[in-house]
């Protein structure tokens, strides 16, 4: 069947008369399969004008071949061929709508319209001939989903609260991807309060959580700014059995360090490294970034020693330093203009180096003047040297 269906992409690939190819397809020894159609349609999903060829080939000219609705499927899902389908004999299927309403949606999203609605689907030329009763038997909460998730997306929330009345008035049960959809769109356009009512009427209504749920909640109450809440809502999850996942500490990392300690972001990061995660690059960025404000506010406020132990602690392993924070150290050593300090800006500029950072020609001329200055001549003399190996072009010095 593979080969079959390879051979014949590549004649309808290969074609420039359509003449000729209506002749090799409409051909008595080629029996069309449902199956062998959609393979063939999966293998131009990439092409397609000549995906559509083959399709209105069959519908066309074969006397007695009908698209199944598994073909019309795989057509609408082809990025080229989706919006030139005219309306077929055939049963459609719920799953046929469902991909119907996000084309619809994406479509009405990238060209900035307004509004989604479920007319849309009605009106939409592929249904033309599909009873208004049909219709309704059709879609499935799947497509509700969909529909509701456009009208959310477009911060329109009443609307997708009436989708979701809608969904239970057509005999149908919401899922909980409805209800996280709906609660993600409420915190997400900052209505904190209605979206905990939501969450604590979900509760009520003994609808199993999923870790969705949680991720959503923790991160709304803190982009809110309740920390609490949200650490309570983290430590609820856990204790209801809901394992978290890599994205729910993110979003608490990310709570923590708007308005807690950096103690409290590093011991939630170093319990998701016990508990066997591991974090992506939005975690390391989050921690790192914390790390590096807290350093500069030391540095700024004079607290130059607690800066620096802060930074012996990023060397531990915990979340490494990187280019921002050497150069916030570096600077903070000539706040004070002592001796030690530049030999500690000399020492930070060495390891810059070592670890792969390029300092700005700018940092090694201020440290090798602030070396000078001071009287540590030898040590400047090691710092030109590096100076050189790294490319910058170096200051004439008097050593």
């Amino acid at each position: 069947m593979n080969a079959a269906a390879s051979d014949l992409s590549n004649l309808i690939s290969a074609s420039t008369n359509r003449q000729s190819l209506i002749k090799s397809l409409i051909c008595p020894s080629v029996y069309w399969a449902p199956l062998l159609v959609d393979t063939i349609l999966k293998q131009l999903w990439n092409h397609g004008p000549k995906a559509l060829q083959f399709f209105h080939i069959l519908l066309h000219n074969h006397p007695t071949y009908v698209h199944s609705a598994s073909s019309f499927d795989h057509a609408i899902a082809s990025p080229r061929l989706r919006h030139r389908l005219h309306p077929l004999r055939l049963h459609l299927t719920p799953k046929t709508f469902s991909i119907i309403a996000e084309r619809i949606y994406i479509l009405l999203t990238l060209s900035s319209m307004s509004y989604v609605k479920l007319d849309v689907l009605r009106k939409h030329g592929t249904f033309s001939k599909c009873s208004e009763e049909g219709f309704k038997l059709m879609l499935s909460v799947i497509t509700y989903n969909i529909i509701a998730n456009g009208w959310c997306s477009i911060k329109r929330t009443n609307k997708a609260l009436e989708t979701l009345k809608e969904t239970v008035e057509r005999g149908l049960s919401p899922n909980l991807t409805t209800y996280n959809i709906i609660l993600k769109r409420y915190f997400r356009a900052g209505q904190i309060d209605v979206g905990w009512k939501f969450f604590l009427e979900m509760k009520r209504r003994k609808i199993e959580f999923d870790v969705v749920t949680y991720t959503t909640v923790v991160h709304g109450l803190g982009v809110a700014g309740e920390i609490k809440r949200a650490q309570n809502v983290f430590n609820q999850m856990v204790d209801d059995g809901v394992l978290p996942s890599v994205a729910t500490y993110n979003a608490l990392i990310q709570v923590l360090c708007m308005k807690d300690s950096v103690e409290n972001v590093v011991s939630v990061f170093e319990s998701m490294l016990k508990k066997g995660y591991a974090p992506n690059s939005t975690t390391y960025n989050v921690v790192l970034g914390t790390y590096n404000i807290v350093i500069r506010y030391f540095c700024n406020a004079g607290e130059i020693e607690r800066g620096l132990e802060l930074f012996e602690k990023m060397n531990g392993g915990v979340c490494l330093p990187n280019l921002d924070t050497y150069n916030v150290l570096i600077r903070a050593m000539f706040a004070r203009k002592r001796s030690d300090d530049m030999l500690v800006a000399g020492k930070l500029l060495v390891e810059m180096v070592d670890r792969g950072f390029t300092p700005r020609s700018l940092t090694f001329n201020r440290v090798l003047d602030g070396l000078l200055l001071t009287g540590n001549q030898s040590f400047a003399k090691e710092i030109l040297r590096l100076q050189g190996g790294c490319g910058r072009f170096s200051r004439r010095f008097k050593l």
